[in-house]
C-alpha cells in the first residue's frame, strides 16, 4: 500500500513539473515551414520603439551576421559605425536639428526613435559597393529579427547629413575612410508596435517557361 501511495505521489509531482515547464517555456507556433523563412516573412519596418537598450554582445552578434553577407570579390566594400551610446546619439541629433532649425522636429524624427543607429558607408572606388551594402543591411535586419529586435532601413538621415555642410561634424565623428560615402542607416530597437504586413505584387516575379 505504501508503495502505491509513493508511486501516485511521484506521478503527481512529475505532472506538476511538466505543467510548470510548459508554462515557463511556451511552445511557439508559426505558419511557416522553417525558422529562416519565418524570420524573413515576419519582419516588419518598425517606427515605434521601447526605450530598452540592446546589449553590446547582441549588437556584436548582429554585426557579425552583417559582415558575413555575400559581397563582390570579398572586397567587403563597406564601413560600419554603430551608435548605441545615448549621449553620442543625442549629439548627432542636435547637430542635425541645428542644421535645419525650421525643420528640427522632422529632421530628428527621421531616426524614427530607434535607440541604436547603424551608419553604413560604401566604397566609391568599387562599382558594386552599393549592392554589397544592401546585402549587408539585409543580413543585419534579418539577424536582428531572429533575436527579437525590430529594425528599419532609413534614407532620410543620409540625405540630411550628406547634403548639408552644417552636418559635416557628424561625418567627422563617424570617421569613415577617404572615398567612403554614407549610404544607409539602420535603426534597431525593441519594437513597441506590431504593424501588419503590406501587400506584395507577386506578378513582378515571372518564370520564363
Amino acid at each position: 500500500m505504501k508503495n502505491i501511495k509513493l508511486l501516485i505521489a511521484l506521478l503527481a509531482l512529475a505532472a506538476l513539473t511538466a505543467c510548470n515547464n510548459a508554462t515557463q517555456q511556451p511552445q511557439q507556433t508559426t505558419q511557416y515551414e522553417n525558422p529562416t523563412i519565418a524570420t524573413i516573412m515576419e519582419r516588419r519596418s518598425i517606427r515605434a520603439y521601447k526605450p530598452d537598450t540592446i546589449a553590446r554582445q547582441t549588437l556584436e552578434r548582429i554585426i557579425e551576421c552583417g559582415i558575413n553577407a555575400p559581397n563582390g570579390q570579398n572586397k567587403q566594400s563597406w564601413e560600419i559605425r554603430i551608435v548605441h551610446n545615448p549621449a553620442i546619439f543625442d549629439s548627432l541629433k542636435t547637430i542635425m536639428a541645428d542644421a535645419y532649425p525650421d525643420k528640427a522636429e522632422m529632421t530628428v524624427g527621421s531616426f524614427r526613435g530607434a535607440p541604436v543607429m547603424i551608419f553604413i558607408a560604401r566604397d566609391l572606388n568599387y562599382d558594386f559597393s552599393a549592392y554589397d551594402c544592401g546585402l549587408l543591411a539585409q543580413n543585419i535586419m534579418l539577424s536582428a529579427q531572429s533575436l527579437g529586435i525590430g529594425s528599419i532601413c532609413l534614407g532620410s538621415p543620409v540625405r540630411f547629413i550628406n547634403d548639408n555642410p552644417a552636418c559635416a561634424p557628424i561625418l567627422q565623428r563617424l570617421n569613415f575612410s577617404p572615398n567612403y560615402q554614407l549610404s544607409l542607416c539602420i535603426g534597431l530597437g525593441y519594437a513597441n508596435e506590431t504593424p501588419d504586413p503590406k501587400p506584395r505584387n507577386k506578378a513582378k516575379a515571372q518564370f520564363l517557361e
